[in-house]
């Protein structure tokens, strides 16, 4: 099945301790069926100097959110909503938002 969301898509989380909390996917993985979203899901790491971080210490960073969680926000309206896929005359398909019949790409 294709994935229907993607990197730098809209969402908000439906489910869970941040639900309501919206923001931007920065990465998906779809091995693992999650998604990195900007300002959720945040988590602190201790971490060891390395040349790439001299100072070393507590870094804050996101951790990963089950897509099954997220909905994409409707470009038009700005409410969550289901995706749907269709295709062009040309063959190529699209995803489009089923509240407002917006195209997302």
């Amino acid at each position: 099945m294709a994935l229907r969301l993607k990197k730098n898509d809209s969402v908000k989380v439906m489910t869970g301790e941040h639900k309501g909390a919206t923001g931007r996917i920065i990465k998906v993985f779809p091995d693992k069926n999650t998604a990195l979203v900007e300002g959720v899901n945040v988590v602190k790491r201790h971490t060891k100097p390395n040349p790439k971080n001299q100072q070393g210490g507590i870094v804050q960073k996101e951790a990963g959110i089950n897509l099954s969680n997220l909905m994409l926000v409707d470009p038009k309206t700005g409410e969550p909503t289901r995706i749907g896929i269709k295709a062009q005359s040309d063959g190529k398909r699209v995803r489009f938002a089923k509240k407002s019949k917006e195209l997302v790409d």
